[in-house]
């Protein structure tokens, strides 16, 4: 078995992080991350924690359906910084706290992250998408 590069090994790790997160596995995802994570939310604030995180995976799971597509990753050659570009294809559930009403809407939306790693772990998630072509596909 080979050593994997700190480059390869933050590859590998978001992809894990992604991979959990078209399967549907909150636990799998979770443990990929810092206790201390920080999460910055598109368009809202950051949170900070594994707790918090796991609530917002389940606020998320109430309101979407999402899955995501095309997924590409890059990381830094010292494996401390990654970033994600994906396409979202989802559909909207039951409103979400300050968003229009939803029935169902189905959309697809490029998006990205951004991410910290440190000692293995995901300790930061920056997510990107444009929320007013959200808005437009699900209003």
């Amino acid at each position: 078995m080979t050593n994997q590069t700190p480059h390869d090994a933050a590859l590998a790790l978001v992809r894990a992080y992604y991979a959990a997160f078209n399967a549907g596995d909150h636990a799998a995802m979770l443990a990929l991350l810092a206790d201390d994570v920080v999460h910055d939310l598109n368009q809202g604030p950051r949170e900070t924690g594994r707790d918090v995180f796991a609530a917002f995976l389940q606020r998320m799971d109430h309101c979407y359906r999402e899955q995501l597509q095309d997924v590409r990753v890059l990381a830094s050659a010292d494996g401390r910084h990654a970033a994600a570009e994906y396409v979202v294809h989802g559909a909207y559930l039951v409103a979400d706290a300050g968003l229009p009403p939803a029935h169902g809407q189905r959309y697809v939306l490029p998006g990205g992250a951004f991410f910290d790693i440190r000692d293995g772990h995901i300790a930061r998630v920056t997510n990107y998408y444009n929320l007013e072509d959200w808005l437009r596909q699900v209003g």
